[in-house]
């Protein structure tokens, strides 16, 4: 059925207007005041809200096998609750396992995903390096809208991606058209602090966040900022969380390179104290990685959002209940790594962004949703309002309150990082293709109508980076 949204404000990363919003067909057809609609169309009266461009979260892990389980969360549900916050379109990981296939892990992902009830693509991972794995990526970025691979540089002994990977990857990349992007901590000096410090007899979570201290973040990001810039490929950097990463991406960003950064809600909110209290439960509820940081790192995102150091904001969303935790009882290293905030990105962004003056409600969009989309070649199809656009709309409520809770929560998991937490702004509706999801509290969803979203290659721009990379190489010498 077609939808008018009247007498909202549209408000995109560029400006803001008040304007109404015809969708048909999955599609935004006409933004303006005194629209010709059909007669059929159904109504929402956006009166003192904000139409704005759904969000998308660049950073999930729905339904993950990691650390000797399941993430809780699968692609229907994890969906579910992100339509009831706002979030119209996640981009998952893809991570095969030491010697797997891409394309294998890649179709078993797939497979996942087919229940999912938003849209959805893929971040594919490398996690070791063989011809298969050259030809694989080619494969994926040609027929499988696949434009981003992504490297962990830590997890030693398991996912984790040695140098000589990173630089046939990085290199394999730009080749393609597509965007390397790193999880940037030194696995050996995570590997080598957690033997340390389980010897000491350190073993609950507070020693999860001195065993991946800053420096450890800081030098990856160093490394995989020099590596890509020898190579001539633009960078993407996940879950930035100290001041040492931040400060890496803006000296790089200053001196011409292309990086870019990504900061998780929750490393804008929450400090490391969680990991020394007495509950074991909730304590090893917060363990992720990187972990939450002292205060400052928090002030110094904060800030990094605002100058544009950073310019994308995710979740990391990863579920893992008590009883999985319970797996690193006597041994921290064990717990498995992960939170949930895949619902909640958005009230908090707004609430503590906006509601406090460090972001404008232009700059919310622009994090949350715009530039995503531009980042990762989606755009103008996803991240804004205008004629011709997919219609994943958000219709955010201004004066809209609550307390957040696992209680309450659509998120599959026991526990949530911003439980007790006031919140003031939140969705009236989510629009999905056109389709009306989450209406005034109510989820409105089935397993499938989700879409997979193909992600072009960024072939023009990247081989003009490859032709002066080549412009520029050193010549050998001719001696007689």
């Amino acid at each position: 059925m077609p939808i008018l949204i009247r007498g909202g404000t549209v408000v995109n990363a560029d400006c803001s207007a008040r304007a109404d919003v015809y969708i048909e067909d999955g599609i935004i057809k006409a933004v303006g005041l005194d629209l010709d609609i059909p007669s059929d169309a159904e109504i929402i009266d956006a009166g003192g809200q904000y139409v704005m461009p759904g969000g998308i979260d660049p950073h999930t892990h729905m339904q993950l096998p990691f650390m000797g389980t399941v993430a809780s969360e699968d692609f229907y549900t994890g969906t579910a609750a992100g339509l009831a916050g706002g979030t119209t379109m996640i981009i998952d990981f893809v991570i095969p396992s030491p010697q797997q296939s891409l394309m294998e892990a890649y179709d078993t992902w797939r497979g996942w995903a087919e229940k999912a009830c938003s849209d959805y693509s893929f971040h594919v991972a490398v996690t070791w390096w063989d011809d298969s794995v050259h030809e694989d990526m080619q494969t994926l970025v040609e027929h499988e809208g696949v434009n981003s691979f992504k490297h962990f540089m830590a997890y030693k002994n398991a996912i984790m991606a040695e140098d000589e990977t990173l630089y046939n990857s990085f290199s394999r990349a730009l080749e393609l058209g597509a965007m390397p992007t790193v999880h940037a901590e030194n696995g050996e000096m995570v590997f080598q602090l957690q033997q340390k410090l389980l010897k000491m007899g350190m073993t609950g979570p507070e020693a999860h966040p001195l065993s991946r201290p800053p420096a450890a973040e800081g030098e990856a990001a160093n490394r995989a900022i020099r590596l890509a810039e020898v190579i001539g490929v633009p960078l993407y950097l996940v879950h930035v969380s100290t001041e040492d990463a931040l400060q890496e991406i803006a000296v790089a960003r200053a001196r011409g390179q292309r990086v870019y950064g990504e900061a998780l809600a929750g490393h804008l909110l929450i400090d490391e104290s969680v990991y020394r209290d007495p509950d074991f439960a909730t304590a090893a509820a917060h363990v992720m990685s990187p972990p939450f940081r002292e205060k400052h790192h928090q002030d110094a995102l904060w800030k990094g959002l605002q100058n544009g150091s950073l310019q994308t904001t995710a979740t990391d969303h990863c579920c893992f209940c008590a009883n999985q935790k319970a797996a690193g009882k006597d041994d921290f290293s064990k717990i498995p790594n992960g939170t949930a905030g895949v619902e909640d990105r958005l009230a908090i962004l707004w609430t503590y962004g906006v509601g406090t003056g460090k972001l404008t409600m232009e700059e919310f969009v622009a994090i949350t949703s715009t530039n995503t989309a531009r980042i990762f070649n989606i755009y103008p199809r996803k991240g804004v309002i205008r004629s011709g656009a997919d219609a994943d709309i958000v219709i955010w409520d201004p004066a809209a309150e609550k307390t957040i809770s696992a209680k309450t929560h659509h998120q599959n998991v026991d526990f949530n990082i911003f439980e007790g937490r006031k919140v003031k702004g939140l969705p009236s509706h989510t629009i999905s293709n056109g389709e009306i999801r989450y209406r005034q509290g109510a989820l409105h969803t089935a397993p499938g109508t989700g879409r997979y979203i193909k992600r072009p290659a960024f072939a023009p721009a990247f081989h003009a980076l490859e032709k002066i990379a080549k412009a520029t190489a050193p010549k050998p010498v001719k001696r007689k």
